[in-house]
Formats: structure tokens, C-alpha cells, sequence
């Protein structure tokens, strides 16, 4: 009996080194804050994106530059149901890299090779889940815009202009109301007072 609780007890250490041993081991995966940066593929374009930001469930490269028309918030997702990221300044250029749903647009910057990726992004697919072998373009995306934000940049003279009051020509205050008098003078009423003024 006691032969068999010497083999139980070098059973229940072993058992417990094991695991413990097997548990050293692991690497937990690292922490996700708003900061990390993550790779989603959406529509066939790998989109690189800071994990507050939310990839777009579909996407249409635009590659753009725009002008920003007024200080507009740089949304987190494509509404208004998102975060802040950032804002707009009125006349600034800004890359529009494509159009998602609910008609927003999606900015940030152009396509860089796979290669120069930063090599801790963490990758995620949300649509098209099979990567290709060759090196992907990434375009970096900052956040989404109301399709009235911006502007192209070749239009955006044009359309702050147009948006700007019409100046008016001011017409004499009032009509002058005269009548000739014995054929050489004429009496022109007086608009402020109303009384009569021979001339």
C-alpha cells in the first residue's frame, strides 16, 4: 500500500511538472489597442488600418486627392455611429483612397508594396479570404468622410465659389416720381418726407 501511494505521488508531480513545463511554453498573443495596426481584405484590396477603425464591408479604389469644404469629423466607421478619429481642415488636401457603403469615402494613403509593411500587423480577411502569393498592394486607411465633405481638388475653387452668396446691385433705393411744370421746370417729390421740390 505504501509502494503504491510512493507512485502516486511521483505520478502527481510528474503530472504537475508536465503542465507546468507545457504551460511555460505558450506565448499569449499580443494585446490589441486602438493603436494596432491590422490588415483586412475587403472587395480584393488589402487594406491596412488602425484597429479602431473599422475595415469596410465593401470597397471601390478612388485614389484620389480631395479638398476638404468645411471642418468635418473623420469618423471611425462609414456613419455617424462611430468614433472621432480626427478632423477635417477647411481647404486641406486629402487622399481619398475609395468609396464604401452608405455613399461615404474612405481616406488615407495610396498603395505601398506589401513588402514595406511593418512587420507586427496583425491580418485579418473579411472578404476574399484567399491571398494571393505576390506581394499585395496596402493602402492605409485613417477613416470615412460624408460623400459631401470634400471635393476633388481640380473642382474645389469652382465649387466654393459657387457656394458663396450672390452679391446683388443695389438699385436706387426708390423711383424718384417727378412732372414737368410750365414746359422748362419740373417737381420731384421728396421719397423721405414726401413734399414737393421745383426745379
Amino acid at each position: 500500500m505504501e509502494h503504491n501511494m510512493k507512485k502516486m505521488v511521483k505520478l502527481r508531480v510528474a503530472l504537475g511538472l508536465m503542465f507546468v513545463f507545457s504551460v511555460a511554453g505558450c506565448k499569449t498573443p499580443p494585446k490589441m489597442t486602438d493603436d494596432t495596426l491590422v490588415t483586412s481584405t475587403v472587395d480584393g484590396v488589402a487594406i491596412s488600418h488602425r484597429y479602431a477603425v473599422k475595415p469596410p464591408a465593401q470597397f471601390s479604389p478612388v485614389n484620389e486627392t480631395y479638398r476638404a469644404l468645411y471642418p468635418g469629423s473623420v469618423m471611425s466607421q462609414p456613419g455617424y455611429g462611430g468614433k472621432v478619429v480626427e478632423t477635417l481642415k477647411t481647404g486641406e488636401s486629402y487622399t481619398v483612397i475609395g468609396q464604401v457603403e452608405n455613399n461615404w469615402l474612405a481616406l488615407g494613403e495610396p498603395a505601398q508594396a506589401a513588402a514595406e509593411a511593418k512587420p507586427d500587423i496583425a491580418t485579418t480577411a473579411v472578404k476574399d479570404a484567399a491571398q494571393p502569393a505576390a506581394p499585395q498592394a496596402t493602402v492605409q486607411l485613417t477613416g470615412y468622410v460624408p460623400f459631401r465633405a470634400v471635393v476633388k481638388s481640380a473642382l474645389y475653387d469652382q465649387t466654393v465659389k459657387a457656394d458663396q452668396p450672390k452679391r446683388r446691385v443695389r438699385s436706387s433705393s426708390k423711383k424718384k416720381t417727378c412732372v414737368a411744370v410750365n414746359g422748362d421746370s419740373t417737381a420731384c417729390q421728396n421719397s423721405t418726407n414726401g413734399t414737393w421740390i421745383i426745379n
